[in-house]
């Protein structure tokens, strides 16, 4: 069964504490974070303080997702508001080594993720220092984009990888991930996946957090 991660991008920003409890009550485990600077992507989300404010109030994992052109300048701060897993991207104009060094340092848990354009080899020269891989299924910047069922392929060529190096890396996607494409990611590889609209755009969150896990399980 893959790990179901909702976004908190499809949440009301209205009212962000309570959605963030009402989505720990149904049984998440993990939460999707997405930070957009408006310059990687063409769109501005939250910053670290949305992040700090939430921390006190949830015992999930806060896998933090950031879409930022220079990451590097910001780990620090997003690792000291009291995110888990701290993702960047191998596009970014940051060294990517440097990214995953500090956030080791901050001791955080680190990841690297491509979008549909990106080969997945792209990953390869820094596969022995991550914990945490994520391949987007949408171009990145908006919530509600219907799933590029192509970017599962990535999935078995970044596993084939890890496994002739001897490391257990899991592997989320993100993007368009719902109740009628859930089956075919997991049986595509797909350790953990973000789940947005499908989850918090349900009437019934728990029903539609229950059925997306449900229909994962191999």
């Amino acid at each position: 069964m893959a790990i179901i991660a909702p976004s908190l991008l499809s949440a009301d920003f209205t009212r962000m504490g309570e959605e963030v409890r009402e989505i720990e009550s149904v049984g998440t485990k993990v939460l999707h974070i997405d930070i957009m600077d408006g310059h990687f992507v063409p769109n501005l989300t939250f910053g670290y303080t949305m992040v700090k404010a939430l921390r006190p109030i949830s015992g999930m994992v806060f896998d933090v997702h950031l879409m930022m052109t220079n990451p590097l300048e910001y780990i620090e701060n997003f690792a000291k508001a009291g995110s888990d897993v701290i993702t960047v991207h191998t596009e970014c104009d940051s060294d990517l080594g440097q990214c995953i060094d500090l956030i080791h340092q901050c001791g955080k848990k680190a990841g690297l993720s491509v979008k549909p354009k990106t080969s997945p080899e792209a990953l390869f020269p820094y596969l022995d220092k991550l914990e945490h891989i994520l391949v987007m299924t949408v171009e990145p910047g908006f919530g509600g984009q219907s799933m590029m069922p192509d970017c599962l392929d990535k999935i078995a060529v970044i596993k084939a990888e890890c496994a002739s190096r001897g490391l257990q890396i899991p592997v989320m996607i993100d993007g368009g991930v719902n109740a009628s494409n859930v089956r075919r990611a997991a049986e595509a590889g797909a350790d953990m996946m973000v789940a947005g609209n499908a989850v918090f755009g349900a009437t019934d969150r728990a029903a539609a957090f229950r059925e997306l896990s449900e229909r994962s399980e191999l």
